[in-house]
């Protein structure tokens, strides 16, 4: 998570304030006021939750994923799974950050275009799918029907948006595919991926966030150094003398305008999804997204005094608990 003051009319006009440097519009994180940090998160969360409930429960999609089948080996295939994500995750950082100092900024374009574009095409037909099956599940062949042209629509719709994020200037449009992109990612691994391999990812994940953002040679830290725009202003001072008074509490970070990430947004909305799937209990989902709220307000807290803070490790530990808290006593009481 970081913060983009990006926008003048939305800063505050303390001169104690410092601006951040400028992250480019194409970068895949979500532009929101800081006063209304929480509707991109509960637009995931809701969204994905509806297409979770519906994939999971009405639909009847309930498989064991991830590459070491948990039903079989229980929370030792699900820690192994996690760590293979978070081996995945972690090498594809390394890979990004190594093409983009040989090929330069514009590699990130391609890299950001296919793995976006292949996500929305398989995850817009994957839930279309269930959609159709949900209201043609008396008559197969109004579904194979409409699964054709449901093909072209996603191809189709995948394109557009595509080439609309690159393109156009406007955050709207921004905003809307990497919430899109985001709550499709969050609520397909909510369902497919069982209990402990959901946990391990989340853990996993959150662990390497802290220290991808947090380390100096981090590889988060260096794509948002690689990507920022120096800005030209009157807050314009030595890192130093920035850093030491930031840390005298004589200046902090402007907080205004804030940049929430696809993959907080993706993984927020797994644990959320994952939470319903496992309790069938909307109030268990609904504790856990208001510990993830509460969770990134903490981290929005601590962006005062730091330029660039991991957006997971809070809100995914609160959530987790509350979680794993809520289901437990509910469980008790009834």
């Amino acid at each position: 998570m970081v913060e983009n003051s990006d926008n003048s009319e939305q800063m505050e006009t303390d001169e104690s304030l410092i601006r951040k440097d400028a992250i480019p519009l194409f970068f895949p994180t979500y532009r929101v006021r800081r006063k209304l940090y929480p509707i991109p998160i509960i637009l995931v969360v809701l969204i994905a939750g509806i297409l979770s409930y519906l994939t999971y429960f009405e639909a009847g999609v309930q498989i064991d994923g991830g590459y070491i089948p948990e039903s079989e080996y229980g929370a030792i295939g699900g820690i192994i799974n996690g760590l293979i994500y978070t081996g995945i995750a972690v090498l594809s950082a390394f890979i990004m950050i190594y093409v983009i100092k040989k090929k330069g900024i514009g590699a990130l374009k391609y890299i950001f275009g296919v793995g976006f574009g292949l996500v929305a095409f398989l995850q817009t037909w994957f839930f279309g799918e269930v959609i159709l099956f949900l209201v043609f599940y008396t008559n197969p062949r109004l579904f194979y029907l409409f699964d054709a042209e449901l093909i072209f629509f996603s191809v189709v719709f995948t394109i557009v948006i595509i080439y609309k994020y690159f393109t156009s200037t406007s955050v709207k449009i921004k905003n809307f595919t990497v919430l899109y992109i985001g709550l499709l990612i969050g609520a397909s691994m909510g369902v497919l991926m069982p209990l402990w391999t959901t946990l391990a990812i989340l853990i996993g994940i959150s662990l390497w966030d802290i220290f991808a953002v947090l380390y100096k040679h981090g590889p988060i830290k260096q794509l948002i150094e690689i990507v920022s725009e120096p800005r030209d202003d009157t807050n314009a001072l030595p890192e130093e003398q920035i850093d030491e008074r930031i840390e005298s509490g004589e200046y902090s970070y402007d907080t205004s305008l804030l940049e929430i990430g696809i993959g907080d947004l993706a993984f927020y909305s797994m644990l959320t999804s994952n939470a319903l799937v496992q309790t069938n209990n909307i109030i268990v989902m609904i504790l856990t997204s208001v510990a993830i709220i509460i969770g990134t307000g903490i981290t929005i807290i601590g962006l005062k005094r730091n330029k660039i803070l991991p957006g997971l490790p809070i809100s995914i530990f609160l959530g987790i608990g509350t979680m794993l808290l809520s289901w437990y006593l509910i469980s008790i009481i009834l």
